[in-house]
């Protein structure tokens, strides 16, 4: 994908963020909502856009590894390693944190996720910038992330004075998580940086949360979610499904794998697992806009590559689902 052309107008971004503000900030992963990360009243003002629990942390971008030891006290081998090999990339660390880092920032925890994002515009913002940027997904909380300037101005209409506008997102799902706070490295999160690429830099991670992981951007039960109530299902039953449910005359539309289940209308994604994830989010808020009653999701393959997808989609069926009322 051709980069895309920097916004002329990010000195007026990095001077709204040194006031406190709040901008929408392109990602290779998606857009996010920023915010200076050591300014306590301007990363509430993300909590409150959002909608978010105040418990649940944030995900601090920065310029590159030399500015590790600003955010964390735990900038171990491994850590560098992966910061090496990955950054800047969609792979975000959970630290053990700094002093320097505001509990709003952390939920109160003593991690920190850090990350050095991949897209021309958020890295020409931070290193003007000079500092962190909190930057959750510029989403409702719950809802479906956004994958271009577009989303952000749908989902904040007056809400966020600067978007900079830098296409749409390459990769259209969050990055990985992994959390490095202590003993065995573990990911938290699926994303485009697979297990197995990890464990070529550092060995074998775990791919299972603990009852000791600490709590992380993204990985909630219910999360990503349209407001339509929304099932995933392997294509017979899905094309079953929607011959039943509009048979009772409910308005139903379909997301495919490769082609339109037979039957059904709606959208067909590639049938490749990162061509699929980066339309993802863009066809489900088209779908979620349409005035349908029900959205039927194909389960994706079961393969290691489409773990994120799976993951993804997983979330945003139990999300939209805890949102459904109707009887």
């Amino acid at each position: 994908m051709a980069a895309p052309q920097t916004p002329p107008d990010i000195p007026a971004a990095v001077a709204a963020l040194r006031r406190g503000d709040v901008i929408g900030l392109p990602t290779e992963t998606v857009y996010g909502l920023a915010a200076d990360a050591g300014n306590v009243e301007a990363v509430r003002r993300i909590f409150a856009l959002k909608g978010r629990p105040a418990d649940h942390p944030l995900i601090v971008h920065i310029a590159d590894a030399s500015n590790l030891p600003h955010w964390t006290t735990g900038a171990s081998p491994l850590a560098l390693r992966l910061a090496e090999a990955f950054w800047p990339g969609p792979l975000t660390m959970i630290l053990p944190r700094s002093a320097r880092v505001p509990d709003v920032v952390t939920g109160g925890q003593d991690t920190v996720g850090l990350r050095c994002p991949d897209h021309p515009v958020a890295l020409a913002v931070l290193r003007e910038f000079g500092g962190g940027l909190a930057a959750p997904s510029a989403n409702r909380f719950g809802r479906i992330s956004p994958t271009s300037a577009a989303h952000v101005r749908e989902e904040f209409p007056g809400g966020v004075d600067i978007i900079l506008d830098g296409g749409d997102c390459e990769i259209g799902i969050e990055s990985t998580i992994i959390d490095l706070s202590s003993g065995e490295p573990r990911i938290l999160r699926p994303g485009r940086i697979s297990a197995a690429r990890i464990e070529a830099v550092i060995g074998p991670v775990a791919q299972d949360r603990s009852e000791h992981s600490p709590r992380a951007s993204g990985t909630l039960e219910a999360h990503y979610a349209p407001r339509t109530p929304l099932l995933m299902l392997p294509r017979a039953a899905l094309e079953k499904e929607a011959r039943e449910q509009g048979a009772l005359g409910k308005r139903v539309a379909t997301l495919g794998v490769g082609t339109i289940p037979r039957g059904s209308s709606g959208l067909a994604l590639p049938e490749d697992a990162e061509s699929f994830a980066h339309g993802l989010y863009a066809a489900l808020r088209q779908l979620d806009a349409s005035g349908q009653q029900l959205l039927l999701v194909e389960r994706p393959p079961e393969d290691p590559a489409w773990d994120a997808v799976q993951d993804r989609l997983r979330r945003a069926a139990a999300g939209a689902e805890a949102d459904d009322d109707s009887p």
